[in-house]
């Protein structure tokens, strides 16, 4: 793992890019949940999510080590694929995003306007990952994985801007699709030295990294069943599980009416919007507001890419 002069290095590379994201206290959650809640704004980037943090710190490490690489091939649900598709238009190379079929529309075309090759193929993320593999062989193309080192090292910029302005956090909501936002919380806060709890959150539908936390063991599951694309995870990866089983406190299940309240609290409290994985943050500290009574707490907004009709219903169904 990276130590912290590489990891400012890295804030360093990126900040042309993607400035510092805010990290904001909003009175109407304290007041909702009876406890200072910060909420780090990774929906303020470039590409709407924190992935972009990584995409940019991959590409630059790659084109140092293989100078010669034609083109890129990548799976994802969407936020993961603009980050790449953002960073391969800045170095002027190709990139074949595959995502599933019915991927969210207006993730698609987002990754499409940064100049990606959309490709809709598989029933969820694990199977288009294998197929991206693929691809990747038959075309000579370089694979980006969706958990890597440098991935990891890009997202955790975003825990470094959030301890270093904010001090005597007791405990910070993330949300855990693949697992480079923990991780790189995690790495982050050992660096720094701070005894911070750090709490994993994922869809009850979807809780592969939540079982093998339990069973300590890698444990995979037949299904994700939840809206909440960006955590829709079945086969949780070794690298990050071992990183998450020793530096979280805990994983925690919302379900989708939970994280759909959660969207309509961001959006009430603090005229932001939330894509469902960035809502399960605070969808878990909501559903632990007796814990944290009168403490400083964080929860991760990790990105906001929610197609429109899918928010209108949501908010909607409000009280």
């Amino acid at each position: 793992m990276f130590d912290l002069p590489a990891l400012r290095r890295a804030a360093d590379l990126i900040r042309p890019t993607v400035a510092p994201t805010p990290q904001l206290a909003w009175p109407l959650l304290a007041e909702r949940l009876g406890c200072e809640v910060w909420v780090k704004h990774e929906n303020h980037t470039p590409t709407g999510a924190f992935k972009v943090r990584g995409g940019l710190v991959y590409l630059d490490e790659l084109l140092r080590r293989e100078p010669s690489v034609r083109g890129l091939v990548t799976a994802t649900r969407g936020n993961h694929g603009q980050s790449l598709a953002l960073a391969a238009r800045r170095a002027g190379l190709p990139i074949h995003i595959l995502v599933p079929q019915g991927n969210a529309r207006e993730k698609n075309a987002a990754m499409r306007a940064f100049g990606a090759e959309v490709i809709e193929q598989g029933r969820d993320f694990d199977e288009v990952r294998e197929a991206a593999i693929r691809l990747a062989e038959a075309r000579g193309l370089h694979l980006v994985p969706a958990l890597h080192a440098d991935l990891v090292r890009g997202v955790a910029t975003y825990a470094l801007e959030l301890f270093e302005a904010v001090p005597d956090l007791r405990r910070v909501y993330v949300p855990i699709g693949l697992g480079s936002g923990i991780c790189g919380l995690i790495r982050t806060r050992d660096l720094l030295g701070l005894d911070t709890e750090i709490v994993g959150v994922v869809a009850r539908g979807a809780d592969a990294y939540a079982q093998s936390f339990e069973q300590g063991r890698a444990v995979c599951t037949d299904r994700a069943d939840t809206f909440a694309d960006g955590v829709a995870c079945r086969v949780p990866q070794d690298e990050a599980l071992a990183l998450i089983r020793d530096g979280a406190a805990r994983i925690l299940r919302v379900d989708d009416e939970e994280i759909r309240q959660a969207i309509r609290v961001l959006h009430e409290d603090t005229h932001n919007l939330a894509e469902g994985a960035g809502a399960v943050a605070l969808a878990a500290l909501m559903q632990e507001r007796g814990r944290n009574a009168g403490e400083r707490v964080a929860v991760v907004l990790s990105g906001a890419n929610i197609d429109r009709q899918a928010l209108a219903a949501i908010l909607a169904a409000g009280d």
